[in-house]
């Protein structure tokens, strides 16, 4: 059966979505794919019922008479977070609303606790902040906590071992997001 074997644009091209940073899923026709056809549809990721409208009208019009199966194909916006290829719409925004929320960040937290989101969303709840390094949300507390250290003892304080040692004993999860930017969760 002849098919339209274009490929959707690649982004940055004229006929592209404009380069937004808005979560979107490439949701593919499996009728067509199974006879060697690419036929699917970029859709933002906004709501479970806009989805599933842009779904139909992309299985409407394969190339395949009563093609009803799909599957998502690709993502994008998502900062790295993984989809599953058969995630419900309903997950799908969700993840794209908290990604929109907390950006690369909670990608990587996403990440970190198997791509549960339930668990990246509690994490949050226990988000101690922003730092240039762990070592100085170590030293940060210590002093904040009202530990007197005497001006001659100051220099052999190794606030990156102390860090180290709270990130391996459990006490705190340390996110990397960029050139001194990091991340601290207390740990449950």
């Amino acid at each position: 059966m002849p098919c339209d074997t274009a490929t959707p644009a690649p982004l940055g091209t004229a006929t592209a979505l404009p380069p937004e940073d808005r979560p979107r899923i490439y949701v593919a026709c499996l009728a067509a794919y199974n006879n060697g056809c690419l036929h699917g549809r970029w859709i933002d990721a906004t709501t479970p019922d806009e989805i599933m409208a842009e779904v139909r009208t992309m299985l409407a019009d394969s190339p395949i008479p009563g093609a009803d199966e799909w599957a998502l194909h690709d993502h994008e916006g998502f900062e790295g977070a993984s989809l599953s290829e058969y995630a419900s719409f309903e997950t799908v925004c969700a993840l794209a609303e908290f990604i929109g929320e907390h950006g690369r960040l909670g990608a990587k937290v996403y990440g970190y606790f198997g791509n549960d989101l339930d668990e990246a969303v509690a994490a949050f709840e226990d988000y101690a902040g922003e730092y240039r390094s762990a070592a100085d949300f170590a030293e940060e507390l210590t002093r904040e906590s009202g530990t007197e250290i005497p001006p001659s003892l100051d220099y052999y304080i190794d606030w990156q071992a102390l860090a180290r040692d709270m990130a391996l004993n459990g006490v705190i999860l340390v996110f990397q997001t960029g050139f001194d930017e990091v991340h601290i969760f207390w740990t449950r």
